[in-house]
């Protein structure tokens, strides 16, 4: 049992990683700059840890645009005031996704601005057989450790980890919790210790900051990603762009 649940937060928060620091904060936002070699080091962490839910940066980058660009409005990819449930809402972002990625789907210039690209990769990392692949390692490894069948119930979010990680943000974080700023939007913050989601989960904060490394803004808030992205700083992996440290509120 213990080897199944290491496994199983091993990827939820390896895979969650990925998406805040690379597809998130790097890709969308820009709040820091990589050379070509860790740029694509870093796409490679992100094929290992997200694995079958494996998301492209330039698709995810684009997409997160719109979102701040439109929140809440009908051109929102993913707001739930226009959805009756969590699954609908996902479906369409899905579509959107899909869409940008396969690039299917017009967006304006200002939305795919320095994105960072690797098509080649992408098409194989999004593929069936990579998805497959990943898949059949996940359920081989329940087969050998998963000390019950019920045990198995969790192979679901294995396979869709990311989507998963989206939902939770784009749904609950639109809904419930707190909010410390007063934005054009519906956004929160779930939590007061984010233990869970790395940072995401003061998605209030980050909508007022949009830029900052840190997502954290009240005195016992606490982004975990944040350290990280300073200490690559200090031996640099990254280089910080204007409005990256932009997250302290005299208030707080």
């Amino acid at each position: 049992m213990a080897v199944i649940l290491i496994f199983f937060f091993a990827h939820h928060y390896l895979s969650l990683f990925s998406q805040t620091f690379l597809m998130h904060r790097y890709a969308a936002h820009g709040a820091f700059r990589m050379n070509k070699f860790w740029e694509r080091f870093f796409y490679l962490v992100a094929y290992v840890t997200m694995g079958s839910s494996y998301l492209s940066p330039w698709a995810y980058g684009v997409m997160h645009r719109m979102h701040h660009a439109y929140a809440d409005t009908p051109k929102d990819p993913h707001s739930p005031k226009y959805f009756k449930n969590l699954f609908a809402m996902m479906m369409h972002t899905e579509k959107i996704y899909g869409g940008i990625g396969k690039r299917t789907i017009q967006v304006e210039e200002r939305f795919t601005k320095n994105v960072p690209d690797w098509p080649l990769f992408d098409k194989w990392a999004r593929s069936w057989p990579s998805r497959i692949m990943w898949g059949l390692i996940y359920v081989s490894f329940y087969f050998v450790f998963a000390p019950s069948p019920w045990w198995y119930l969790l192979l679901p979010i294995h396979f869709f980890m990311g989507p998963v990680h989206g939902a939770i943000i784009n749904w609950f974080a639109h809904k419930y919790g707190y909010v410390s700023f007063e934005t054009n939007n519906t956004s929160r913050n779930l939590m007061p210790f984010d233990i869970f989601m790395l940072g995401e989960g003061y998605h209030n904060d980050h909508h007022k900051f949009p830029s900052s490394i840190n997502f954290a803004v009240r005195w016992y808030e606490i982004d975990p990603i944040y350290p990280i992205i300073r200490i690559f700083s200090w031996v640099g992996i990254v280089k910080l762009n204007k409005g990256a440290l932009e997250h302290i509120a005299s208030e707080f």
